[in-house]
């Protein structure tokens, strides 16, 4: 027997657009109610049950954002989904905040109403807490809750990677499954190494796009002059060596979650054409005239401050708020050393099931010397403590003797900083440069020749060396047009290499 079709509640007060998404959503398939007011959309919720509700935001006699509200204070099972007027993005990332599934621009497209629907239908889950609610959710509730929209099994294999049973992490896990269930954008923030991308697969396992893909992306490996292309797609002929069409990251998350790492570190001009994206959920693939619909849920990570980047004007506010509707914060392993007990083991287990190996016993001693150590890069370094831990143990024990920086082992032989090399000094009063742009240049360019001649003309170590980004350093060689010895290209080297 056929499951019954889903059941949609539409509120809007102008008749001629109430009609369309009415008509439009029959030829669906779905079953519809309408309602022209508030009043009369409480009247319909009071008498009947639906799937999922559609208001407007703003109504005769209210806003769309208090049935939303009527809806969370109730418990009710309907997800929202909310029209605002094109300009208001205030309003769409305020109603995310408050639980909303999802939000639709006016005038709306059609083509992206069906997706939003489709997709609100798949499953009911309620409608979430608000984001400013300062309790902790009750694992409790949302254990009796409607089962998540995602295989079971994948979702909990997700949500046990990660390991820990502080308070902390207890935290984090109940806010993965708190907000999987919408389509809210969400910003994981963390140090480098705390497994940020550990929760944005959780998310994605939560959520009822497991089965769609999860593209992870990593904001700071691409070359600029790439970054359009990488995102929205090619079309065959758009640029030298576009030989055929090619897929960009949002359409190859098309259903799924397109997970954005690093986030801080894309330019500002890429910046703008992200925010179109995500507002308009259509991309235009370079060398194409007409833009593609796309579906996807956005999940972004950062160890920057982007609020502090907002103000220094070097990270778009609007995009900020964009992307940080719901926040996730990941605690370093300094603020939750009662999980390295548990974070040993399953590296452990994981370092010797790659291995081929017996994983050896944590012993107390060791895990003492564990605990002393600053593990000032988080799981990352705890992983790598470990692999030089079992490479270098004898028998079936751990042994962490001769592991820099764990007790008994000696210090590493002072080693005096580098001298600096002398500033380079402004000629007298009587030789000043008639061009100091090129006079900067000229110093620019000398100091990067001489780091890239003593790095063996690598740019990603040159870029290390000189504490600058890899785009900065490709940036600054073709700007000053600097290149390798025996190349005619400006410098290139083994770090580029496809």
């Amino acid at each position: 027997m056929n499951a019954p079709a889903a059941s949609i509640l539409v509120v809007d007060d102008e008749p001629d657009l109430r009609t369309l998404y009415e008509l439009t959503l029959l030829r669906e398939g779905y079953r519809v109610e309408t309602a022209a007011t508030l009043q009369e959309a409480r009247q319909q919720l009071q008498t009947l049950r639906f799937d999922v509700v559609i208001s407007d935001m703003r109504l005769p006699d209210g806003f769309g954002m208090e049935l939303l509200q009527d809806l969370r204070d109730q418990q009710r099972r309907e997800r929202c989904v909310v029209m605002t007027a094109y300009g208001s993005a205030e309003n769409a990332v305020e109603a995310l905040r408050c639980g909303a599934f999802d939000y639709l621009t006016k005038p709306v497209d059609l083509k992206q109403f069906r997706l939003v629907v489709a997709s609100a239908v798949q499953g009911s889950g309620g409608v979430p807490p608000p984001r400013s609610s300062p309790r902790a959710p009750d694992m409790r509730s949302a254990s009796a809750a409607p089962a998540p929209l995602a295989e079971t099994g994948t979702a909990n294999t997700a949500l046990e990677r990660l390991v820990g049973d502080s308070e902390a992490m207890r935290n984090v896990k109940q806010r993965v499954l708190k907000v999987a269930r919408g389509m809210a954008p969400v910003l994981v923030h963390g140090e480098s190494g705390t497994g940020k991308e550990l929760v944005a697969q959780a998310l994605h396992a939560s959520s009822q796009r497991a089965s769609g893909p999860l593209v992870a992306v990593n904001c700071g490996a691409i070359p600029e002059n790439l970054l359009e292309a990488e995102f929205f797609g090619a079309r065959k002929g758009s640029y030298t060596g576009a030989t055929q069409d090619r897929l960009g990251y949002f359409q190859a998350a098309q259903g799924g979650t397109l997970f954005l790492d690093e986030i801080g570190d894309l330019p500002l001009a890429m910046q703008s054409k992200l925010l179109r994206a995500i507002q308009e959920r259509s991309v235009r693939p370079l060398g194409s005239t007409q833009e593609e619909t796309v579906d996807v849920r956005i999940v972004s990570a950062t160890h920057r401050d982007l609020a502090a980047d907002v103000q220094a004007g070097r990270f778009r506010q609007d995009l900020y708020y964009r992307l940080n509707v719901i926040e996730i914060v990941i605690p370093p392993l300094r603020e939750r050393r009662e999980d390295l007990p548990a974070l040993c083991q399953a590296l452990l287990a994981r370092i010797a099931s790659e291995s081929g190996i017996t994983p050896p016993a944590l012993t107390p001693a060791a895990l003492s010397a564990i605990a002393s150590h600053p593990l000032t890069g988080n799981v990352r370094e705890l992983e790598n403590l470990l692999h030089r831990a079992v490479a270098l143990s004898d028998g079936d024990k751990l042994h962490l003797d001769g592991i820099p920086g764990t007790p008994g082992t000696a210090p590493p032989p002072h080693t005096p900083p580098p001298v600096p090399a002398p500033s380079p000094t402004l000629p007298a009063d009587a030789d000043l440069p008639d061009d100091l742009q090129a006079w900067l240049d000229q110093q620019e360019r000398d100091i990067l020749v001489r780091a890239l001649h003593a790095m063996g003309f690598n740019r990603t170590a040159t870029a290390a060396r000189l504490g600058i980004s890899l785009r900065q350093i490709r940036y600054r060689i073709a700007r000053l047009n600097i290149v390798a010895p025996h190349d005619p290209e400006p410098c290139a080297d083994q770090d580029d290499a496809p």
